[in-house]
């Protein structure tokens, strides 16, 4: 029965949160942008997030993912997969929630692909679903700002930031990823890893 409560849930998020809007015209050259202040916002919260990003095979990037209902509720964002800080797919983050919760709440998450064979494993799904195609670790920031050094040596990482800065007590598990059609490749992000 929790699993038809979620399943509904998602599928519902998914429909509200989609509805066209005149805002969303332009959703590709919009989104595009907030990816890039999501991803520089990122580097000022966290250096040793900018430091990961930089290793990592690719980084997923949601934007807003917004979260709203009352009971069954749901969750919803729409972001883009970047390898070297170009996007090679636009994709759209999906969750369901069962409980009480009033109004609705926002916040960005960034996931890393530290290895290419996770990475791989990502790109070639139809539909990939925390927890059950692939766990991700969340970040959390120990002495002088580092990141927990058992996180980092996970292959899939993390990172939700609200307007308070890096959250760590949320999970991201049955959170399904699916990808979106918004004409693909899109370049000049301005996101590139730094050389050595």
């Amino acid at each position: 029965m929790k699993t038809l409560f979620k399943r509904l849930g998602i599928h519902l998020a998914a429909a509200v949160f989609a509805l066209p809007t005149p805002a969303q015209a332009a959703s590709k050259m919009v989104l595009d942008a907030k990816i890039t202040e999501a991803v520089e916002t990122f580097y000022e919260i966290s250096r040793a997030g900018e430091i990961l990003a930089e290793k990592a095979a690719g980084m997923l990037v949601f934007p807003k993912i917004a979260k709203a209902g009352l009971g069954v509720g749901g969750e919803y964002g729409e972001g883009a997969l970047l390898v070297d800080g170009e996007v090679v797919d636009y994709y759209r983050s999906a969750a369901a929630s069962v409980g009480l919760q009033f109004g609705a709440q926002v916040r960005t998450q960034i996931i890393l692909f530290m290895e290419e064979e996770a990475l791989q494993s990502f790109r070639n799904s139809s539909g990939w679903e925390v927890g059950v195609d692939g766990s991700v670790a969340i970040a959390s920031l120990g002495a002088a700002g580092k990141i927990d050094s058992e996180t980092a040596k996970q292959p899939v990482i993390g990172f939700i930031i609200a307007n308070k800065g890096l959250m760590y007590n949320l999970t991201l598990e049955g959170t399904k990823i699916s990808k979106l059609d918004k004409d693909k490749k899109r370049k000049g992000l301005g996101l590139r890893k730094k050389k050595d």
